[in-house]
């Protein structure tokens, strides 16, 4: 049984340049078949309303709709559409959508709320295309080795799970905090596990300044070195995570988890073991 997932990317966050990978991460997997649509970096109602309509064109087992703050204007829409669709649906999103779960529930809609996937310093005085690629590098490196993606992989390969067994999908409920990510990421050594927890609570703490830089303060004075100041400890916490990875690495500890031919999840930890 081949298994069909689509999913919806509206505007930009550290998870969505990966979501589809974490699923096939050696593009063998034969139980899948993903379809991605999206509309850019754009997440406004009209350009929702024009992308969301044709995941149904593919025909899912179920559909993932990811986006920045799932209780703005255009993701709203989203929600609004997908609950009126005959296809199960997860939103995943930011801290803000932590906020707007009770609706996503009303809407019989599963949600993964990624609370160390941080807002973007957007202001002009910062913000060029070579400062976005490197604030997304540095939030992906955050949310891969803390043990984030993980989590949001084994998440959504439970419904592949579902699917394959004939069973209703019991959509994820999920707000992802820096606690659950390590648990996710497998640590032995409790230095890394520590390590990893700070870098996710710091990736947290780069929303918090750039809410404030962006929308907050209004005097380019006060919110330039805020959202400069952001970008920079998203640059610590990359740094923390990958501490946390090479504490692992000379342990030879380091937890993977890959895709078996049959797409079921393997284990290993040991680097010259096979896994298991």
């Amino acid at each position: 049984m081949v298994v069909k997932i689509g999913i919806i990317k509206s505007g930009n966050i550290g998870t969505s340049p990966v979501l589809d990978l974490l699923l096939d991460e050696r593009a063998d997997r034969p139980n899948i078949d993903v379809r991605v649509i999206g509309s850019g970096a754009k997440m406004n109602p009209e350009q929702v309303e024009e992308v969301v309509p044709k995941v149904k064109e593919f025909n899912p087992d179920f559909a993932i709709f990811i986006s920045p703050n799932p209780g703005a204007p255009g993701p709203a829409k989203a929600r609004e559409l997908l609950s009126g669709y005959d296809i199960p649906a997860v939103i995943i999103g930011d801290a803000p959508g932590a906020s707007k779960k009770d609706e996503m529930n009303e809407q019989g809609l599963g949600y993964i709320i990624v609370k160390g996937d941080p807002m973007i310093g957007a202001r002009r005085e910062l913000l060029d295309p070579t400062e976005m690629a490197s604030f997304n590098a540095d939030v992906i490196k955050v949310l891969s080795l803390t043990g984030a993606y993980r989590l949001v992989q084994t998440a959504i390969d439970g419904l592949i799970a579902d699917v394959e067994a004939g069973k209703d999908l019991e959509l994820p409920k999920i707000i992802l905090t820096a606690e659950k990510a390590a648990e996710a990421a497998g640590f032995a050594n409790p230095y890394a596990k520590a390590k990893a927890i700070a870098a996710y609570e710091a990736a947290s703490t780069v929303a918090n300044i750039d809410t404030k830089g962006c929308f907050m303060v209004r005097d380019a004075e006060q919110y330039i070195p805020l959202v400069a100041a952001a970008h920079e400890l998203i640059g610590v916490a990359a740094k923390l995570a990958t501490e946390a990875r090479d504490i692992e690495k000379s342990n030879d500890t380091v937890l993977r988890t890959p895709h078996n031919k049959d797409g079921a999840i393997v284990t290993k930890t040991a680097l010259l073991d096979k896994p298991a």
